[in-house]
């Protein structure tokens, strides 16, 4: 408990704080407006230029733990996607909880009158700005790495503790230690758990475990009023499924309890192609209804690619090298099942046993066949092999319009057939991933809003603009195909949800959300009722009656 003198020392800082806001944001001219930006319009950049002249003393004497920064703050207002740069008036390099907490208390008590919000950062991968805040304050979650330290509990229930900002790929370096792994992953670990479970946290394992939201058993939740409060399916439940899924509406996830299970030292890793997408899709259908299937399931789309055999060949061996060296790839669209089966090296026997059945029962081009065995530390990184590549490149921060979307089994044929047959005719500068998941093992308790059938599949369009480019791998080729993509998705009603959604209009939202949007709307007003947090996502504007 903090002594008297400390905590009046405190209290007098906050005051004045809120006093150097106050004077601050009077003269900030209010000429922008968030929600009236447009989806995957031009590149956005709303320049904030801060006047050293209004920095006064108290701003460098404020008790807490970390520190406010006014000064060369423009990298937050960038992330992957680079599509919109929003510049904040401040950013928290928080050391400590209670700073998050202190922050937002301020500005809960400064009312409606204060235009000032609130962001959560993490490793900066939103895609249309989400975690920006403009003429707010940014939070820079990753200053949080390492406190508290990392907590790896063994048991029945095993699980690790950690800060909401630390990173994916060091809870797996730390729970490999115990020879314990997280179950659900994301396809890119360079992520923090913070941002990921905002979202919810999808990758090949879900089919299995569900997404990374269904594998958390406790969370710690800093709510827009400013209050720290620990959440869990049994106690303010509420507040804990309102947060996972929630986009960061309610709440900031400092501390997160995670599921842990046995780890494996190997992994098996197996691609396939398809001409045909009925075979394709009931090959993956089948393939995550079985019991003892393969660990890992997903798919790529792939039209028109040059010698694409011939790119696998860095990673993956051909089980017959004469027949893939004649299989030609050009002008056709093919469809990619990648899978992966985990084991320990005294395993691999068995293991190559049971992949070959599984194998046997699948419809694939037979020539196409290629495997590799890595370790699952190699094989969970992948993605980020691919980032370095792109980085020495200088294509890796580049503008990133990427789609996402959650179809309903019952209408990916008829997706398929239009996107893949009509309007995407040439390869887009990334991959398209396409594959399924059970709904059975997503809990419907959760904010992420997801299609109403049992089975539906993730199929994201992850392109990236070459600078400059007029071609069809350039900004506006990329979204005009994008656009085209959503109108048809729209129009033909195919009950299609956006993961990782992002929309232009509170009208959209209340559709997006459907039945839910209720429940959304009195969780909003009960944890977050200033609308402070997140204004990136464009849901409420701060000032508007929630209700």
């Amino acid at each position: 408990m903090d002594s008297p003198a400390y905590s009046f020392h405190k209290q007098n800082n906050m005051v004045y704080l809120k006093l150097c806001l106050i004077l601050f944001m009077g003269c900030v001219p209010d000429t922008t407006n968030l929600c009236s930006n447009q989806f995957l319009a031009t590149p956005t950049i709303i320049p904030y230029r801060l006047d050293p002249s209004h920095i006064t003393s108290p701003f460098q004497t404020l008790s807490l733990d970390g520190y406010l920064s006014f000064d060369n703050n423009h990298h937050t207002a960038k992330d992957f996607g680079n599509i919109y740069h929003f510049q904040p008036s401040a950013v928290l390099y928080p050391k400590s909880v209670s700073d998050i907490s202190c922050i937002i208390k301020l500005i809960f008590e400064m009312g409606s009158g204060s235009e000032l919000t609130v962001a959560a950062r993490g490793h900066g991968h939103s895609l249309q700005g989400q975690a920006q805040a403009h003429r707010g304050i940014v939070i820079n979650m990753e200053s949080l790495k390492g406190s508290p330290e990392m907590q790896v509990h063994i048991g029945k229930r095993p699980y690790v503790d950690v800060s909401g900002g630390e990173l994916w790929i060091n809870i797996l370096h730390e729970t490999l230690k115990h020879g314990l792994a997280p179950k659900s992953w994301t396809d890119y670990l360079h992520l923090t758990v913070g941002g990921t479970l905002s979202n919810a946290g999808i990758s090949g394992q879900a089919f299995r475990h569900g997404p990374q939201i269904n594998n958390v058993y406790q969370l710690e939740v800093v709510t827009g009023k400013g209050d720290i409060i620990t959440c869990s399916g049994k106690k303010n439940a509420d507040l804990f499924y309102a947060v996972l899924g929630g986009l960061g509406q309610f709440g900031i996830i400092t501390k997160a309890r995670i599921s842990l299970q046995s780890a494996p030292k190997m992994v098996k890793w197996i691609r396939v192609l398809y001409s045909d997408f009925s075979l394709f899709s009931k090959d993956q259908e089948l393939l995550i209804s079985s019991a003892n299937s393969f660990d890992y399931i997903e798919g790529f789309v792939i039209i028109n690619r040059t010698g694409l055999l011939n790119s696998w060949r860095s990673s993956f061996n051909p089980k017959d090298p004469i027949q893939a060296s004649q299989f030609n790839s050009d002008g056709k669209t093919l469809y990619c099942l990648e899978m992966a089966k985990y084991y320990n090296p005294e395993e691999t026997d068995v293991m190559d046993q049971r992949t070959e059945i599984l194998l046997s029962g699948l419809q694939y081009i037979p020539s196409t066949l290629f495997m590799s065995e890595v370790s699952f530390v190699n094989f969970l990184d992948r993605v980020h092999l691919s980032e370095r590549k792109l980085r020495e490149k200088g294509l890796w921060e580049v503008p990133h319009p990427w789609i996402n979307l959650l179809i309903p089994k019952s209408k990916i044929h008829e997706f398929a057939e239009e996107v893949f047959g009509n309007i995407l005719t040439d390869n887009i500068n990334g991959p398209i991933l396409m594959y399924p998941v059970n709904k059975t093992k997503w809990n419907n308790n959760t904010s992420l809003v997801t299609p109403d059938e049992d089975v539906f599949y993730l199929v994201a369009f992850l392109s990236s603009v070459v600078p400059s480019s007029t071609g069809t791998d350039g900004f506006d080729k990329i979204l005009t195909l994008n656009r085209r993509i959503l109108q048809y998705s729209a129009s033909a009603n195919l009950g299609i949800k956006q993961y990782l959604p992002h929309y232009r209009t509170q009208g959209e939202w209340r559709t997006h959300f459907g039945s839910r949007w209720k429940v959304f709307l009195q969780r909003k007003s009960s944890y977050d009722p200033l609308a402070i947090l997140a204004p990136g996502q464009r849901i409420f504007k701060k000032a508007v009656p929630i209700l």
